[in-house]
């Protein structure tokens, strides 16, 4: 099993930024990749940035050019930060993990609220 735990969100104005941290413990080892994901109310789960445990990077379209994931997940720690930040940014972010065995986001952590103001 692996547990992760979110810190970070809040409240900020557009245009402002923050950062977002993901503290994993358990079977580390056992992981391939670790993403941040967000969901807006009545909107699908955007996966907005993934890193793998060799440091490789992949963002939505959303994302690239304002957002920076980074990390070490031998580390058990990855960010997320978020620049240049958009009313339309406003959403639960959560942190997850992917295993080796399945490659899929099986692990979640309880989520985040970032909330941007216009």
């Amino acid at each position: 099993q692996v547990q992760l735990v979110e810190s970070g969100g809040g409240l900020v104005q557009a245009g402002g930024s923050l950062r977002l941290s993901c503290a994993a413990s358990g079977f580390i080892f056992s992981i391939n990749a670790m993403g941040w994901l967000r969901q807006a109310p009545g909107k699908q789960r955007e996966l907005v940035a993934t890193i793998t445990r060799g440091g490789r990077t992949t963002y939505a379209n959303s994302a690239k050019g304002r957002f920076t994931i980074s990390g070490d997940i031998t580390k058990d720690t990855v960010f997320l930060q978020m620049n240049s930040l958009k009313p339309e940014d406003t959403a639960v972010y959560y942190c997850a993990a992917q295993p080796r065995t399945t490659l899929q986001y099986d692990y979640w952590g309880q989520g985040t609220q970032v909330t941007v103001s216009s």
